[in-house]
């Protein structure tokens, strides 16, 4: 019985961190690089993949639906944090995010719509996934609302944000390991201020020509 709980216990951490994306999804992600409105694209495609998922589940009473409704919420749920952390990471970047921006802002609109009325339906075993269709309904809403704002705005709120986490993590951590931190970062800065010099076609020491 002891063995028994044991391996129950240790299973828990592994449930707790079942992927969001299939081992396809994540393959389609990886192969977008770091373009941005690729990622949305593909990312509120499988959004939307999951919500049909549910509603042809709920189109029909049938037993142990319950389960596969509740984990098909859960990953989009997810997913629409992984878009918002992709327009995060691209408005520090002050990438272009035009095309994936509208393609966000239009589904997700409807993605709530959708949600919203399956919880104004009340299908019989809603209880068991109650919780994790409000946590979708409230993720897609302020996700919504997030997309809507003004890029500057978010830009400097992403910032705000990201400034507070490193005083909180810079202030628990040892003086040598805050030094070694503070280098590095140093380091990268350097590194992507040479990258961003304009290229020359002049070979290694030759002078540039006199005006």
């Amino acid at each position: 019985m002891r063995a028994f709980l044991l391996c129950a216990l240790l299973a828990l951490p592994l449930a707790a961190q079942r992927d969001f994306l299939t081992a396809d999804e994540a393959s389609q992600i990886r192969e977008t690089a770091q373009d941005p409105n690729a990622r949305l694209k593909l990312y509120v495609h499988f959004a939307k993949q999951r919500v049909d998922m549910v509603k042809s589940l709920l189109a029909k009473e049938k037993a142990g639906r319950s389960i596969l409704v509740h984990d098909a919420l859960e990953e989009y749920t997810k997913i629409v944090d992984a878009i918002d952390d992709v327009i995060d990471d691209a408005v520090k970047r002050k990438a272009d995010l035009s095309v994936g921006l509208a393609l966000v802002k239009s589904d997700e609109a409807e993605i709530l719509a959708d949600l919203e009325k399956i919880q104004d339906a009340g299908p019989k075993d809603i209880a068991r996934y109650q919780f994790v269709l409000k946590q979708a309904i409230d993720t897609t809403s302020d996700s919504l609302e997030l997309a809507k704002q003004d890029i500057d705005v978010r830009a400097a709120d992403v910032k705000a944000r990201d400034d507070k986490e490193k005083k909180e993590t810079e202030a628990l951590m040892q003086p040598r390991d805050l030094e070694a931190k503070k280098q590095a970062e140093k380091k990268e800065a350097e590194a992507q201020s040479k990258q961003r010099k304009a290229p020359t076609l002049r070979r290694k020491g030759e002078a540039a020509p006199k005006q």
